[in-house]
């Protein structure tokens, strides 16, 4: 199948699925999406002790796509920029200190200490890993996903304080989960290469840093055209062409991306900014223009991450692994939050037992199995995409529909 039947397929698959949560499940999007599309797998492989011939043909347009390449570097600006722009940027000031912890200690330690469990958990079940290696599964797996996490949030009823800090440190901790990730990526393709702390502070500065200045330059470039001109059509036009170009221009500076596409669409989705430089009308074609695609990548997303079981290799000591390392990856991720929650508590009246919400409602999502299928074969790619789906799923399924409970159970409104 060539590209655009490829897309089509996946499209109306998408809107079928999405019309039948909507009409019969009443689903959050993002898990009736993804429970359907397993379940749709299930099916085909059932079918295969009939007939081979729906299997082969599922197992190979799934094979034809490169999930890493779909999200990482096409989906991912269109999403982060879109949450970004839908998210108050003065509630994400009130809270901006412990977001940056949230999104920069807490990441780093928590891919510290799931890299150090899954290492000496692995080679004990006698699965041989290195340490760096082990590294960069704690890398990929310690980001929450933005995608995943804002609608079920909002729709579980979660305090606005509580909700501020969770999905603002789910769209920062994307880019600077996915730079840590970069760096140890390096490190374990070239174990020759200079691992100074001077040399891998530089890389993780050059593109923290960058992306965050390239994101406030692109921002305020396009706030400066659309204040010239009062055309909604052409504005929107200029919104979509500055992630689609600021994401391309990030990539070959050695930017991050995703930080850009967070930074240009909190900076452009700043009421003050919104204000002057966009008329009533411009305003609501941007949201409403941004708010459809979000929702329409958001579909495609998910129901390829319910098809990729296609495709994936379980064995049943991965498997075992697998569902170890889900209490493991909620525990370090609680005791990463830790610190930050102490320092700043008193300070900013946090929400009773945020730390507990926080790591039930911090959803791991496609950006972890968009990384995990990135590594190559001597990484240990097949026991590593194996670990992380069964992480993925059932932090999307489970905790996602168990939010709204936990929320109720602690007496959280």
């Amino acid at each position: 199948m060539n590209i655009f039947q490829i897309i089509t397929l996946l499209i109306v698959i998408s809107a079928l699925f999405s019309y039948l949560n909507v009409r019969f499940f009443k689903l959050p999007t993002t898990i009736g999406l993804m429970i359907m599309a397993m379940l749709f797998t299930l099916g085909i492989t059932i079918s295969s002790f009939f007939t081979d011939v729906l299997l082969n043909n599922a197992v190979e347009i799934i094979s034809s796509i490169d999930f890493k390449e779909v999200l990482l570097d096409v989906m991912l600006s269109f999403l982060l920029f879109a949450g970004a722009l839908h998210t108050k940027l003065s509630h994400i000031k009130t809270q901006r200190y412990p977001i940056l912890m949230f999104a920069t200690f807490g990441v780093l330690v928590s891919t510290i200490l799931i890299g150090s469990l899954t290492f000496y958990l692995l080679n004990f079940m006698n699965l041989p890993i290195s340490f760096m290696q082990a590294l960069l599964f704690g890398a990929l797996i310690s980001p929450t996903d933005p995608i995943a996490v804002l609608g079920i949030l909002k729709k579980a009823g979660a305090p606005k304080r509580l909700e501020t800090k969770i999905v603002g440190e789910s769209l920062f901790n994307d880019g600077v989960g996915v730079v840590i990730f970069l760096v140890l990526f390096q490190l374990a393709a070239n174990p020759e290469a200079d691992i100074s702390i001077g040399h891998i502070s530089f890389l993780f500065f050059e593109e923290v840093g960058g992306g965050i200045l390239l994101g406030l330059g692109l921002g305020y470039a396009t706030y400066w055209m659309l204040k010239s001109i009062d055309n909604y059509e052409t504005e929107v036009m200029l919104t979509l062409a500055m992630v689609m170009g600021g994401y391309l221009l990030a990539s070959s500076l050695h930017f991050s991306g995703p930080l850009a596409m967070v930074v240009a669409g909190l900076f452009l989705g700043n009421d003050t900014q919104r204000q002057s430089s966009m008329s009533e009308i411009t305003e609501r074609y941007v949201d409403k223009f941004w708010e459809i695609l979000d929702v329409f990548l958001n579909a495609i997303l998910f129901v390829l991450i319910g098809l990729e079981v296609l495709i994936l290799s379980f064995e049943d000591n991965y498997i075992i692994a697998g569902l170890i390392l889900i209490p493991i990856s909620l525990i370090c991720r609680y005791l990463a939050l830790l610190g930050p929650i102490q320092i700043f508590k008193k300070k900013l009246d946090f929400v009773p037992r945020t730390g507990l919400i926080m790591t039930w409602g911090g959803l791991r999502g496609g950006i972890s199995i968009a990384l995990a299928l990135s590594l190559t074969d001597e990484m240990n790619r097949e026991l590593i995409v194996a670990i992380t789906y069964i992480i993925v799923v059932f932090s999307i399924i489970v905790q996602g529909l168990t939010v709204e409970k936990v929320l109720k159970w602690l007496k959280v409104s």
